[in-house]
């Protein structure tokens, strides 16, 4: 049995999702955009939620107000427009509660969205015996100064900590720092602002795994490191038709009929390279209705799905085929088609496998009607 988890009492946050997020490279400000299949600050304001923090408000960026509302859909916040700077932000969101003040707040940055509940507890159990409280990290890594872009005086690390966010407060003492802020430029957290107004702010542990989401490569780091995806084609036998499996042209009496060329090999690989980066299918892509397609070379197809893997951030990792049919025999033509495919793909040849295999007469490849291959493939972040 799970013990229950005693919820946070008398304890309201401000999050902090107020910037413009440009550094991450993603098509609207960082706090909103999606990361393990949720939008960014979705994840701390669940957290926050179900930690029974209350009220939360959440600065939003000005025009903001319809991003928000969907990526915090159903949870249990307010909004208000965050200001020019964060310390300017954050002083926003106080004032929001001071109507109704909490004996406590957590006020945290958006871009941090694992939020662990030992962080918060350990935060709001602080508090029983100062006025503030923030979760660090050690410094592990040698530290030294810049001299014009040389080595200068070693720095001490022992003394140094990482600060992370959310930062804990006794609510009237943390609205009354950030109300006397003077500082002609922008805080770097709260803890600061607390410090200017001569607060005591105590140390806790914090998490690593409250990591802020910065650059583009921190959300590609968000995507598994390997996925896999399958596909599945079936062509139909014609005579006068050409026949191309796995981008190559064999001899054979019959040719598979298609709006393209047909090759069902390639089809069936594209749809397992689309599965793999959930791009959908071959004919979302390439619509058999279009006739701009009409006896295309599957080749294009196929680059087209592998421009596509790496736009998502990954690299196609090997691709194994498997062609069913009676006829022809695949096993004189396999290394054309290894070569062919890895060159289409960009890898080496080692990572391409073309196999074959008949159904003993079975079904329409049995009877020699089509031809059908299924593909796997596996994508490997960049």
């Amino acid at each position: 049995m799970v013990a229950a988890v005693t919820p946070v009492i008398g304890c309201a946050a401000v999050v902090v999702a107020a910037g413009a997020g440009l550094r991450a490279g993603q098509p609207v400000p960082k706090q909103f955009a999606s990361w393990r299949g949720k939008p960014v600050v979705r994840h701390s304001v669940e957290a926050l939620a179900e930690a029974g923090c209350a009220p939360i408000v959440v600065c939003i960026p000005q025009g903001g107000e319809d991003l928000a509302a969907d990526a915090l859909s159903g949870l249990p916040v307010r909004f208000v427009t965050g200001a020019v700077t964060r310390q300017a932000s954050v002083r926003a969101g106080l004032e929001a509660l001071a109507a109704d003040a909490p004996e406590l707040v957590l006020i945290h940055d958006a871009a941090r969205p694992l939020l662990p509940r030992a962080v918060i507890n350990r935060l709001v159990e602080a508090l029983a015996h100062h006025p503030g409280a923030i979760p660090v990290l050690p410094v592990v890594d040698s530290l030294c100064h810049d001299s014009a872009g040389l080595m200068g005086q070693a720095a001490p690390r022992e003394q140094l900590r990482r600060v992370q966010t959310p930062q804990a407060f006794r609510f009237p003492a943390i609205l009354a720092a950030h109300r006397a802020w003077l500082g002609a430029a922008d805080a770097g957290d709260d803890a600061q602002v607390a410090r200017a107004a001569a607060l005591e702010v105590v140390l806790v542990e914090g998490d690593e795994v409250l990591h802020k989401l910065t650059f583009s490569g921190d959300f590609a780091a968000a995507l598994p490191a390997m996925r896999v995806g399958t596909g599945y084609d079936v062509h139909r036998l014609a005579e006068g038709e050409e026949l191309w499996l796995c981008g190559v042209r064999i001899e054979h009496s019959h040719g598979l009929a298609g709006h393209s060329d047909a090759d069902v090999a390639i089809h069936a690989l594209v749809d397992a390279l689309l599965g793999a980066i959930g791009a959908g299918d071959i004919g979302q892509h390439f619509p058999p209705s279009d006739p701009q397609w009409k006896g295309a070379s599957s080749d294009r197809f196929l680059a087209h799905a592998a421009a596509l893997v790496a736009g998502s951030g990954h690299a196609v990792g090997n691709v194994d085929l498997t062609i069913i049919c009676e006829a022809p025999k695949i096993g004189p033509h396999r290394d054309a088609m290894r070569a062919r495919l890895a060159e289409v793909l960009g890898i080496d040849i080692a990572a391409v496998s073309v196999k074959a295999t008949t159904t003993e007469g079975l079904g329409p490849a049995g009877r020699r009607e089509g031809i059908a291959a299924q593909a796997v493939a596996t994508v490997i972040r960049a």
